[in-house]
């Protein structure tokens, strides 16, 4: 399986919101509204890149660069259709794109600590556990990679 990164375009929204809304998504995503991600997306410190997969779009990352010029929040992957391994491939793909385009060497991310997806995944992707702390009473796990 292969997957493409592009920089979403703004018709591409309509889908975001569609997937955030989804079941299997919405629990585990802070929920923004359409007018937020248009903000957003126009914002320089933040950066959306849509998942193709076979040409089709499966998914998009939201990253927020830091101030320290050497960070970026790996804020959000949205998958559509879950549990085919597009998220597993696609993450070292937007690693590379934070290295190489960005010139990041540090990703953060967060993730619920009821999200057995991601809980598993980040780990066997070399991400490191750097610490907790409780959000509307759920827990956030904090996890870490340093780029080479």
């Amino acid at each position: 399986m292969s997957v493409e990164l592009r920089p979403m375009a703004p018709n591409e929204l309509d889908i975001v919101c569609e997937l955030e809304r989804d079941a299997d998504t919405a629990p585990y995503i802070l929920p923004v509204t359409r007018a937020q991600h248009e903000t957003n997306l126009a914002r320089d410190d933040m950066v959306y890149l849509s998942i193709f997969r076979d040409d089709r779009f499966a998914g998009y990352f939201i990253l927020v660069l830091e101030a320290d010029g050497e960070s970026i929040e790996f804020r959000r992957i949205v998958i559509a259709d879950k549990g085919a391994g597009t998220g597993r491939v696609a993450i070292p793909c937007m690693e590379a794109y934070c290295r190489d385009e960005l010139n990041r060497r540090r990703i953060w991310l967060d993730v619920f600590d009821f999200n057995e997806r991601g809980m598993h995944l980040y780990p066997d992707l070399g991400y490191r556990y750097t610490g907790d702390q409780d959000l509307d009473g759920k827990r956030l796990l904090f996890f870490e990679k340093i780029l080479r």
